[in-house]
């Protein structure tokens, strides 16, 4: 009823326009919207204006970046980068193939009996490395048959002890190992993955090559190379890693998933078997393929499962360790080195070796902190010897090094220095969210300080200070984290290279130039999946949709691990509506990365598609979460508790996401009209009013608090925000409509007045 007479036929209440996101618009699917039902749309990832690429909250992320994308370094053939390596190996080595019998040559070859052809073949099992009965209490129990046997068959076939075919030997193992070198960090560095034919994928080629001419021309193998003996490290070094690639050959890929082989896995523990009968440290490849099991095939994260240990979760298997067959090949590795260790101890005689303490003197010492003190000081030498291998010296026995025995020796620094490095080092292998990092931080680490710990008189006292021979297979985890370290910095030092280029464009909303760039970065590198997913994210923006699956699907098949690949390939199948394959690939991204709001906010998005609005609200809580900042989550969990009637919530909501980011204009805007709906229009205006104070040309704001006013009774303050509204967007739904139902009914009022 109308003051002053008889009821009049009422015109049709204003609708409300739509809620939209800042800086875009968003239709409202239903049509009109009563006034004071202040109902918005859920704000859609892919229908986001204003925003470029890297400001845009929906885009498609970017992750863990593959070793050779950051190293600028030439690409050869896996054929021809082996070439290369051996050549420039034999090239740094030639020179020592004249060299004489010189040091403990004397005695392991020379003065060898083992070596003549009238002592038994036998009584190679039953010597030690110097021809010494295992039993003697004088025998220092180095046990390397196998080594003593091509000595053997070099002076059989040279007629006596002539060097040359010696040193020949050892130039062509070191020659070989440094070839093979270029597989194993290809597996390290890259990855293990296999083709649909079961041809093992190179995903490092550059950085392979470059980790593998650093192994081959380092001048820390030397004595191993140059000086005869080492030949016990070198054959050593080769079934080592003949052992590894056997391990690697266990695992393929078939239509049902991952599978291996038991065959290679004996295989693999034979062939360390086989290197401990050439040196001692060859039983270390047993636990490094353990370790290489569960970071690389099983992708276990090492932190995730002591923090289940410690807590006594019993949900291990998620964890992995229970997962594909791990468990299983562990121990039949474990089982294999402890027969070996078992069988070894028994030839040995029981009885630890006998050493002096011109030997090794820190092991003699009375005190334990002199001998903890000076057995770090040597890590830190050998570690240094990696480094800057500037003090060579084939003997370092004999008082060359003094033993440190006061804290007041400047000499403890160099611990300090080695074990804030390693620990940095471990910190990131565990902590860091990038699986790629931690792998391999993780095997290089693993590579330096495993095969080291035979001589590391941790277990036993040993016959040295010092060997730089006994550095051959930890160099090889030193050149892994020498080559992440220059990725690092080549990444950091790269100009202007195709992907650069693309992605500078791309961020200046240039996306055709962009798309031109990203193109010739894949066509140059087709494995280069960060080139891909950028360019698949570009092809959606643009609905070229299908071309943008091939690419994302693409770059998961070459790094299944790829999280943000996971999440975009979900936003294009969503957008093809394969809304149950959508899922799959978010909730495959949420696995690769467990902390990934941007993954649990899509799909929320998905599930309010759906109209699963338990699953959205679920979703979308999980995002704010992990990301209290989550504007659009907040916005979202607002707007679907406003639109299905639950008010009560969708208030509390909104003002708990305020007292987060009490600056977010879009957040008064949804909460405003929550209030509005509520009818509590004092603190709906206030809220409005703040929305348009911080973002004045957004139309929706002044359309919206427009209804406000006109369902308010302030006919003239909504006259006004209309104007506003239509002025800044002409064509904003359901607003022109609602202007001339206000200037119609200010019309009859203006006529009942006059009456």
């Amino acid at each position: 009823m109308f003051p002053g007479g008889e009821a009049a036929a009422a015109p049709p209440p204003p609708a409300a326009p739509a809620g939209a996101a800042p800086g875009g618009r968003v239709s409202h699917p239903g049509g009109r919207c009563r006034a004071g039902s202040f109902s918005s749309q859920i704000y859609n990832q892919h229908n986001a204006e204003g925003l470029n690429l890297e400001q845009a909250f929906h885009r498609m992320a970017q992750t863990e970046s593959n070793l050779d994308h950051d190293v600028s370094w030439f690409l050869l053939p896996s054929y021809w980068a082996k070439m290369v390596v051996a050549l420039i190996s034999f090239l740094c080595f030639a020179n020592s193939y004249d060299g004489d019998f010189v040091f403990d040559d004397s005695e392991a070859i020379i003065n060898n009996k083992d070596l003549r052809a009238e002592t038994p073949l036998g009584d190679l099992w039953h010597h030690d490395f110097w021809g010494s009965k295992l039993s003697s209490n004088t025998s220092h129990k180095s046990y390397r048959p196998l080594t003593v046997l091509t000595f053997r068959i070099n002076y059989l076939f040279a007629g006596g002890f002539y060097p040359v075919g010696f040193h020949v030997i050892n130039i062509i193992l070191h020659c070989t190992i440094s070839v093979l070198m270029v597989d194993v960090f290809s597996i390290l560095l890259g990855g293990l993955q296999f083709s649909n034919k079961g041809r093992r994928l190179n995903l490092a080629p550059k950085t392979s090559l470059l980790a593998a001419l650093l192994f081959a021309v380092h001048p820390v193998h030397t004595e191993c190379v140059a000086g005869i003996v080492g030949r016990a490290d070198l054959l050593c070094a080769l079934f080592f890693l003949l052992s590894f690639l056997g391990y690697c050959k266990a695992f393929r890929e078939n239509k049902e998933g991952h599978h291996f082989s038991i065959f290679w896995v004996l295989v693999s523990v034979i062939l360390g078997a086989i290197a401990m009968l050439c040196k001692e440290q060859g039983i270390t490849i047993l636990g490094l393929n353990a370790v290489f099991d569960a970071l690389v095939v099983n992708k276990l994260n090492v932190l995730e499962l002591i923090q289940k240990l410690l807590h006594k979760d019993k949900s291990l298997e998620n964890a992995g360790l229970l997962r594909k067959g791990l468990l299983f090949r562990i121990t039949l590795l474990m089982s294999g080195g402890a027969s070996i260790l078992y069988i070894r101890w028994r030839i040995m005689g029981t009885g630890p070796p006998a050493f002096t303490e011109v030997d090794n003197p820190a092991s003699f010492a009375d005190s334990l902190f002199v001998r903890a003190v000076n057995y770090n000081y040597y890590y830190s030498l050998n570690a240094w010897l990696l480094l800057c291998p500037w003090w060579l010296c084939f003997d370092w026995s004999m008082g060359c090094i003094p033993l440190i025995k006061s804290v007041s020796d400047w000499r403890i620094i160099a611990l300090a220095a080695l074990w804030f490095c390693l620990i940095g080092l471990i910190c990131q292998a565990l902590c860091s969210e990038d699986s790629h990092k931690r792998r391999i931080l993780t095997l290089g680490l693993g590579f330096l300080i495993i095969p080291f710990l035979p001589a590391s008189n941790l277990f036993f006292r040993v016959g040295f200070v010092i060997a730089e021979r006994v550095i051959y297979l930890p160099s090889i985890g030193y050149c892994i984290l020498f080559t992440y370290g220059f990725s690092l910095l080549s990444k950091q030092a790269k100009k202007k290279v195709h992907y650069n280029v693309g992605k500078n464009l791309a961020d200046k909303g240039n996306q055709s130039a962009a798309i031109k760039y990203y193109r010739e970065a894949v066509r140059l590198n087709p494995k280069y999946v960060h080139a891909m997913n950028n360019l698949g994210n570009i092809l959606k923006e643009r609905n070229e949709l299908q071309e943008a699956e091939e690419l994302l699907s693409l770059a998961v098949q070459i790094q299944p691990d790829f999280a943000a690949a996971w999440m975009n390939l979900g936003i294009v199948q969503n957008s093809l509506r394969r809304f149950e394959e959508a899922e799959q690939s978010y909730w495959t991204a949420i696995k690769h990365r467990k902390k990934y709001p941007d993954c649990y906010y899509n799909l929320g998005r998905l599930y309010a598609d759906l109209n699963r609005h338990i699953d959205a609200l679920n979703a979308w809580r999980n995002a704010t979460v992990l990301k209290p900042e989550h504007s659009l989550a907040w916005n979202n969990m607002i707007i679907l508790l406003d639109n299905t009637g639950n008010l009560a919530q969708a208030e509390a909501v909104g003002r708990e996401a305020l007292e987060l980011i009490p600056n977010d204009h879009s957040l008064m805007f949804s909460l405003a009209n929550v209030l509005g709906k509520s009818q509590k229009y004092k603190e709906s205006e206030a809220l409005f009013l703040k929305a348009i104070k911080a973002n004045p040309n957004a139309a929706s704001y002044h359309g919206n608090l427009a209804v406000l006013y006109h369902r308010w009774g302030n006919l003239d303050l909504a006259k006004k925000h209309y104007e506003v509204s239509l002025k800044l967007d002409p064509m904003a739904p359901g607003t022109k409509e609602n202007y001339n139902l206000l200037r119609r009914k200010l019309e009859q009022l203006q006529k009942k007045s006059g009456a």
